[in-house]
């Protein structure tokens, strides 16, 4: 998958900006709060359809009144080669209206049935939220990955969501009104655990093929040093999901919502046996973490038969020129595709292209 032009309108700080990439290698460079991460979010935002920085799609238009562009809107389009024909993905998001997404002119039904045409994996300084938050943020990371090539878990998951939300009204509007009938709310119970068991089979074959593949990349990074392990935390590995409902049903009706299940699952990072989080050096946090990302591309180039795009958010910041050196030198040698990098020194940035010797581009922003 190569992005070959990208057109942003009203997005962010940008009012408007046109670029022509490179097939392999561009670069933002400029100062801090000039956009750059920005114009990584419009990718993000081509590829998944939402920022990968969690704001609501409204939040994301330009609203500076000295601009002369009509700013009630954002648009983001982009020419995108496929390896069989160019397409135009456009993203429109009006200030009171739903967002929308095309493709070649054709408006998606669901922007669901657009994940996947354009995967992208994303590093980042967020990238330690991983392993120092909670776990709401690790099974999101998991549904994102999965969902970029699977549809069926994608609908599985939209699925699973919607019924649970229901199913947690009902124990509300129980609770609010002092009554309860528990036939309406077994009437769940079924939609719930069929989605629900889909769910957490096919994230535990996701993680059992994808954890072999961190290690390789982990091993490669630190010299080998540690064994590192994703154990993944779920209810469902020792129950039957409706035995789960039936066995906490007492428990939900307290607590007015949905108390177990894979929405409550989790993924524990390890390192030699203990949390990563608790004995693992913030180098090897750091190694652990682009390891797990470049698993990422490895696993959805292997599904999918596409070449992911690769956004490095700022990645100096974190690591030394040599570490930065090392991964896009992996990513090349891996042939995992198109790279965008963001960084404030545009010489430190060149200094490493050159030395990759890939054809690139750097933009100053």
């Amino acid at each position: 998958m190569i992005v070959k032009q990208l057109n942003i309108i009203n997005f962010k700080n940008h009012p408007q900006k046109s670029f022509d990439f490179s097939p392999q290698i561009n670069c933002f460079v400029g100062n801090n709060g000039v956009g750059k991460t920005n114009i990584l979010d419009a990718l993000h935002y081509l590829s998944v359809g939402k920022s990968f920085l969690a704001n609501s799609d409204v939040s994301n238009i330009n609203f500076d009144a000295s601009s002369s562009i009509n700013n009630g809107f954002f648009t983001i389009e982009a020419e995108v080669f496929d390896s069989e024909k160019d397409n135009i993905i456009k993203i429109l998001q009006q200030k009171e209206a739903k967002k929308i997404i095309k493709k070649n002119d054709k408006t998606y039904e669901r922007i669901a049935d657009h994940i996947g045409f354009l995967p992208s994996v994303m590093i980042s300084p967020y990238d330690s939220n991983l392993i120092s938050d909670s776990g709401e943020s690790r099974r999101k990371f998991l549904d994102a990955m999965i969902s970029q090539t699977d549809s069926e878990y994608l609908f599985n998951l939209i699925q699973y969501q919607k019924t649970l939300q229901q199913r947690n009204a009902l124990l509300k509007y129980f609770a609010k009104n002092r009554t309860y009938d528990e036939s309406s709310l077994e009437i769940y119970d079924e939609p719930i655990s069929s989605f629900g068991t889909k769910i957490f089979e096919k994230r535990k074959e996701f993680i059992e093929k994808l954890l072999p593949i961190v290690q390789q990349f982990y091993d490669i990074i630190s010299g080998g040093k540690e064994r590192i392990s994703i154990v993944y935390q779920s209810d469902l590995n020792t129950e039957d999901f409706k035995l789960i409902l039936k066995e906490n049903l007492d428990r939900d009706r307290l607590l007015t919502y949905t108390s177990k299940g894979i929405h409550k699952d989790d993924l524990l990072f390890e390192m030699n046996v203990n949390l990563l989080k608790k004995t693992g050096s913030q180098g090897q946090q750091k190694s652990f973490l682009i390891s797990l990302k470049l698993a990422q591309i490895k696993r959805i180039k292997e599904l999918t038969g596409k070449n992911p795009i690769l956004l490095l958010d700022d990645i100096f910041d974190k690591l030394d020129d040599t570490r930065v050196s090392q991964l896009i030198e992996l990513v090349n040698k891996e042939n995992f595709g198109q790279i965008f990098i963001t960084d404030t020194h545009r010489e430190r940035t060149e200094s490493v292209v050159k030395r990759i010797n890939e054809e690139s581009k750097i933009f100053e922003i």
